[in-house]
């Protein structure tokens, strides 16, 4: 008896340990491209979007439209991801899809970790999203943000005076901050700040003012560095917090010079962007080592020869086997890798 429950102690233990995430959902072929992409976001102010170099894998859809993502990639920590659909990054992308920017897309976003289920069962209209069966109850937090975001932006827009907006900047700033403490989710609370503190948009000059006054700021950094601590958003908060900060109390000294911020400003952006930089060639180098490990000895092989732009022949040549092996692995090579022709692994590995 003690054997038994020994032995079914380690099997769970293994289907523990080998535990995958799932999403799952459907779109509309007759609208859409059939492919589907998984995107993890590290730069909050690229939340929404169509990013090349965020997307971590792409699925095909069946023939009533169903997708579907698994893996055990992900981190075990809740992180921002993207499923997104588009008739523009397929087909001349230098033309239709530029900057993140595609006319004609959409877009789920949402919260989850390695292990995961997640179903969006209908498609990616923003009424269904009631419908959402997650095994994480974060996963849709920013569906609620959006939700009471439309709120106040009908409030704005019933009276459009300037005291109605002064009015309507503290209360929905309050509003937005208090709901997204109640949700016990910094990430979603970082969701709610990237759309406040937009230098693009008219609230921007409220935030400059709640910031002076305001401790909600500093709490949320230590709210992010206790669950966080080492996440890339943690870092660009406490770098955009400082740099916005430094601009303040230099504008309020005697005497206020604009170059000294401005200098500030550029530099922080410069070591942001290079630090950045630095994360996301680390981020692919580990993304692409994961890859090359789903791979046989064979295979590995084969796709040196693929990256040297050899030929099947000469593959086969190479190798001493016949054509027809060489085409197979370079098919399951394919599928692995989630692409679809030599130019994609090319540029895989070559980015």
């Amino acid at each position: 008896m003690r054997t038994m429950v020994v032995w079914i102690l380690v099997v769970m233990g293994s289907l523990a340990a080998k535990a995958q995430y799932k999403f799952s959902g459907h779109i509309d072929t007759n609208k859409w491209h059939d492919n589907v992409y998984l995107s993890i976001i590290e730069d909050y102010r690229k939340i929404s979007g169509v990013y090349s170099e965020q997307i971590i894998a792409r699925a095909k859809t069946d023939s009533l439209g169903y997708f579907e993502f698994t893996g055990n990639q992900l981190e075990n920590v809740n992180r921002i991801y993207r499923l997104h659909v588009d008739n523009c990054f397929d087909a001349e992308q230098n033309q239709n899809h530029f900057d993140g920017h595609c006319d004609d897309s959409d877009e789920v976003i949402f919260i989850a970790k390695n292990r995961d289920t997640i179903v969006f069962p209908f498609s990616f209209d923003k009424q269904m999203f009631c419908d959402i069966n997650s095994s994480n109850e974060k996963s849709m937090v920013f569906v609620k943000i959006d939700s009471l975001r439309d709120d106040m932006r009908y409030a704005f827009a019933e009276y459009r005076s300037e005291a109605n907006r002064k009015l309507n900047n503290k209360k929905w700033f309050k509003s937005l901050q208090d709901y997204g403490k109640s949700l016990d989710e910094p990430l979603a609370e970082l969701y709610i700040y990237s759309f406040l503190s937009n230098r693009g948009n008219d609230l921007h000059e409220h935030y400059i003012e709640d910031l002076k006054t305001n401790d909600y700021y500093e709490d949320l950094l230590a709210r992010l560095e206790e669950r966080y601590p080492n996440s890339s958003y943690t870092k660009q908060y406490k770098s955009e917090l400082k740099s916005d900060e430094y601009i303040i109390n230099a504008i309020s000294e005697p005497g206020f010079n604009w170059n000294y911020p401005l200098y500030m400003l550029l530099a922080l952006s410069i070591l942001g962007n290079i630090w950045f930089f630095i994360q996301k060639r680390k981020q692919q180098s580990v993304n692409l080592t994961n890859a090359k490990e789903q791979l046989t000895k064979q295979e590995q092989n084969i796709l040196e020869l693929l990256l040297e732009e050899k030929s099947n022949k000469e593959i086969a040549d190479a190798l001493f086997v016949s054509l027809s092996t060489v085409k197979t692995h370079v098919n399951n090579i394919y599928k692995k890798l989630n692409v679809q022709s030599r130019d994609e692994v090319k540029s895989l590995f070559n980015s």
